[in-house]
């Protein structure tokens, strides 16, 4: 590749983020006619309920889990991009409870217009949260792409009996939400100059927190369920656990955990695209208070890059889940709800 001047990433994407996933009622009609993935004895987790990584069972006690992430950048520092990419890639694997073993780097960049300095710092930004996480980058494939592309496909482990999937809620659980909402917002405004700068770096360090504290999470049986929520929003990714467990989950939206600035920001009309296609795909799934503002639906549907966790656990241990979370370096984390018998809903109070 040719040494060019730098330029803005975020000006050569024409998304950034998991703000870039297909939305959800695409993605379904999809899927939707593709064969299942066949009689295969061993595959744990599928595609059959949009859950976060694949699972397969190796020797009847231990899961090898697979996953796949890659984005277009939602800042314009390399370094940072890269970070964030790899941190929001590894998040699947903690989700389904496992620990990552190794990450192959997924590369993408328009020759001729990025330059080797920029490339470079995106790979060691993603090689650097790699080794936070405790793994190697193993190898990886690159191709001249028109917009620039980063991201990991990661293989890890687990315990089959530690293995946690979005679709094992139980009627009477509670919710736990690890990370505070708003990524999308900041990212919007981010793209129109108008992110301060202790927002930013409040928005930086939200999204290069591994969510290592699922593998912790999901040694325990009071957690039944987990799923991390990114581009489909709290409400997307929540109706994907409801749909799965055959559950209603009831949301508070009083208790949700935000990025300092996210409210009002997102009443200055600082909303991505992404939140408008997630409403369009399941809002007819969802029951939102009467007479709710829009600014309120446009944070539910806020596509989250590299989010936290949503948590599914017995109730008479959330207290405790809870307090493990937040000692784990996660301040933002708080009990959002509740699970209940019910139709595949999501109700928000």
């Amino acid at each position: 590749m040719l040494d060019v001047p730098s330029v803005r990433l975020t000006s050569l994407a024409h998304g950034g983020g998991c703000g870039c996933k297909l939305a959800p009622a695409v993605l379904q009609e999809l899927l939707a006619g593709q064969p299942q993935a066949g009689p295969f004895e061993k595959l744990l987790v599928g595609t059959e309920t949009g859950d976060d990584a694949a699972a397969w069972n190796l020797d009847g006690e231990t899961a090898i889990i697979a996953t796949t992430d890659f984005f277009m950048p939602m800042v314009d520092d390399p370094d940072h991009f890269g970070r964030i990419a790899a941190a929001n890639a590894i998040s699947d694997v903690y989700a389904m409870g496992g620990t990552p073993l190794m990450a192959l780097a997924i590369l993408g960049m328009p020759l001729g217009k990025v330059d080797t300095a920029t490339v470079r710092a995106i790979l060691a930004g993603g090689a650097a949260i790699c080794a936070e996480a405790g793994i190697p980058v193993a190898g990886g494939h690159s191709i001249d792409c028109p917009e620039p592309v980063y991201g990991l496909a990661v293989i890890g482990s687990a315990p089959r009996a530690r293995l946690r999937r979005n679709s094992t809620a139980r009627p009477g659980d509670a919710l736990i939400l690890t990370k505070g909402l708003g990524v999308g917002v900041y990212s919007a405004a981010f793209k129109k100059d108008a992110l301060p700068a202790a927002a930013y770096e409040e928005m930086i360090a939200s999204v290069t927190k591994l969510n290592r504290v699922g593998a912790e999470l999901a040694k325990d049986e009071d957690v039944h369920a987990m799923t991390d929520v990114t581009g489909f929003g709290i409400l997307g990714h929540g109706l994907e656990m409801a749909r799965g467990s055959g559950a209603t989950l009831r949301v508070s939206l009083a208790a949700l955990p935000l990025l300092s600035q996210a409210q009002a920001l997102v009443q200055q009309g600082f909303v991505t695209g992404a939140s408008h296609r997630n409403w369009a795909s399941y809002g007819a799934e969802v029951d939102l208070p009467e007479g709710a503002p829009d600014w309120q639906r446009h944070l539910l549907t806020d596509p989250q890059t590299s989010g936290g966790l949503l948590v599914s656990c017995a109730a008479d241990a959330a207290d405790r889940l809870l307090a493990q979370v937040l000692a784990a370096g996660y301040p933002a984390a708080a009990r959002i709800g509740t699970v209940e018998a019910g139709p595949g809903r999501v109700v928000v109070a």
